[in-house]
């Protein structure tokens, strides 16, 4: 291929290198120059123009990106049409991907117009899902080269796809009077969800004191229990957590007579899991940190079971390097207590204005109701920044002599979002739009948590704007707390006793508030999430919420439209 400038009537025949406009329309990059095609570009005012012209025996970028795709073709995966260059590869069905790395690596090294990009090995993938893509970096590449990767990638099978198969799982938990029931339960509903993609389902639950024989019991149990057909697999869940080889569900499998491969997984969350064997049979005690649904050693060692493979100690061991999987909740990591070392916090604030507030009819819309002269909305952001402000004049710098950041407010605004917006105008917020607001409050925890506003802070005060009562004060108690614990819990306001709003979540939620779906809040991710919950008690305020026109007019607010 000769690439470069030619008059712009030697270019029939090229391909044209880049899009080029004229008056109604434009020659697309990669157009076969026609006759036609240069009487256009005349018309633009070109007298030359940048082509890729091809020689014996090149391939135009479609061409060889279809046949190296074709040769990567299987049962388990598809092609996209080519374009540009570009050959998409989408997994067929639920499964592990997975990817030679040693046959990939040589056919990316044959040249470097020929490449092939695809996900990490063994990573999970759903039908659908792209797993690879192959690019021709030039408007034309060599035949040979295309024959030499051609070559290189019918020596294997360079990607594919490893699809689960539905196991029939006995889940075991052992209980502890510190162990709330509704965390097992819980347990079980997450596990289920985990299971789902590849079919598996619980058959049967049983919760046994915490002891070596009781839970050995159960084993055997499960282990006894008649076949289905479907492979069978044991997941047990501990009250408390294994602290040794010779602790109470390593110990269990034991005595049931099952062998155990491996105390202990280099991935972090995720290394206090147990794996052992009982015949075909796979038991795996599972990690605390399975208790959530963030990534985790657990997800890593289950999915290679459901998708066929019968990990061993070597394999287990090997999952170091990558096994530094995120923040562990609850313990942040030493860089994160270092930079925040000598320095408070930063605690920004969401406030929720966006939903339509149905059940006030057409009496108005209640965050423009006006308490004390002032719209609700306003109120609420007021007193937020009054907090914030208070916390940053008691700051101190730091060892650096760095100032603290100032605390951020960012209002998700949806209903009614310019008026609602011109409510607030004149204070230092930060305003985001949800056009998505319909959807439910999900969709603005998600909108606010975006904001490039909160992309530093330690934590995030969520706010809901219809709750006039919570004052200045009351949002510097719950700072307070969340500051003392050094941002590795959940600061919740509650009336006498019973929780309320608003809440604090440290850093570590933010993936999974993230992934809230639908008219939920945050109450999921506090129950599930693994992190200590410090409750404050704030009294009733952290109830009042003004629904209806009734309730606005109760809590002293009067209506404007």
């Amino acid at each position: 291929m000769i690439f470069g400038s030619v008059p712009i009537d030697e270019a029939q025949g090229a391909i044209l290198a880049h899009s080029v406009g004229y008056p109604g329309g434009r020659v697309s990059k990669g157009t076969i120059l026609s006759v036609q095609d240069i009487a256009l570009l005349k018309q633009a005012g070109l007298s030359e123009v940048v082509v890729a012209r091809l020689q014996p025996g090149d391939l135009t970028e479609d061409v060889a990106a279809g046949q190296l795709a074709a040769c990567l073709e299987s049962g388990d995966v598809r092609l996209s049409p080519a374009s540009t260059g570009r050959v998409n590869i989408y997994a067929l069905r639920n499964g592990l991907f997975r990817a030679d790395r040693d046959l990939i690596d040589r056919f990316n090294r044959v040249d470097p117009a020929i490449t092939l990009a695809c996900l990490a090995d063994r990573a999970p993938v759903a039908a659908g899902d792209m797993v690879a893509t192959v690019k021709i970096i030039p408007l034309a590449v060599a035949g040979d080269k295309v024959e030499a990767a051609k070559s290189v990638a019918a020596k294997g099978k360079a990607v594919s796809v490893a699809p689960y198969r539905p196991f029939a799982v006995t889940l075991i938990q052992t209980e502890l009077p510190v162990l709330k029931t509704s965390v097992l339960d819980k347990t079980k509903d997450l596990l289920s969800r985990r299971l789902a993609p590849s079919g598996s389902v619980i058959i049967r639950e049983e919760r046994v004191p915490h002891r070596a024989d009781a839970v050995a019991a159960a084993v055997r149990r499960a282990l006894t229990r008649p076949e289905n057909g479907a492979p069978h697999m044991v997941i047990l869940f501990g009250a408390s957590a294994v602290c040794d080889g010779e602790d109470v569900l390593p110990e269990a499998m034991r005595l049931a007579g099952a062998t155990v491969e491996q105390v202990g997984l280099p991935v972090d969350p995720g290394n206090l899991l147990v794996l052992g064997y009982q015949g075909d049979v796979a038991l795996i005690g599972a990690p605390g940190c399975a208790r959530s649904p963030k990534e985790n050693g657990f997800d890593w060692v289950l999915n290679r079971i459901l998708s066929g493979e019968r990990p061993r100690a070597e394999d287990l061991t090997a999952l170091g390097v990558g096994g530094l999987l995120m923040e562990i909740p609850g313990r942040p990591q030493p860089r994160e207590l270092a930079a925040n070392k000598g320095r408070a916090l930063v605690i920004g604030a969401l406030l929720l204005a966006a939903g339509r507030a149905s059940r006030m009819g057409d009496a108005g819309h209640k965050l423009l109701a006006e308490f004390d002269g002032v719209p609700l909305v306003r109120r609420v952001a007021e007193r937020a920044l009054a907090a914030a402000a208070s916390h940053d004049a008691d700051g101190q710098p730091d060892n650096r002599g760095e100032e603290q950041v100032p605390a951020p407010l960012v209002v998700v605004t949806g209903h009614r979002g310019a008026e609602v917006a011109q409510a607030l105008s004149g204070l230092d917020l930060t305003l985001v739009d949800n056009p998505d607001y319909a959807s439910g409050m999900a969709s603005s925890i998600k909108a606010g948590l975006a904001s490039s506003a909160l992309s530093d802070v330690s934590g995030v005060m969520v706010l809901l704007a219809d709750m006039p009562a919570v004052s200045a004060h009351d949002l510097q108690t719950l700072q307070d707390a969340f500051r003392k614990a050094e941002g590795r819990a959940i600061v919740r306001a509650v009336a006498g006793g019973k929780r309320g709003n608003p809440v604090i979540l440290p850093r570590a939620t933010f993936g999974e508030l993230m992934a809230l779906q639908g008219d939920v809040g945050a109450r999921h991710v506090i129950e599930t999430c693994g992190l200590p919950i410090i409750d404050v008690e704030i009294g009733e305020a952290a109830h009042i919420d003004v629904d209806t026109p009734d309730a606005v007019i109760a809590a002293g607010g009067l209506l404007r439209g």
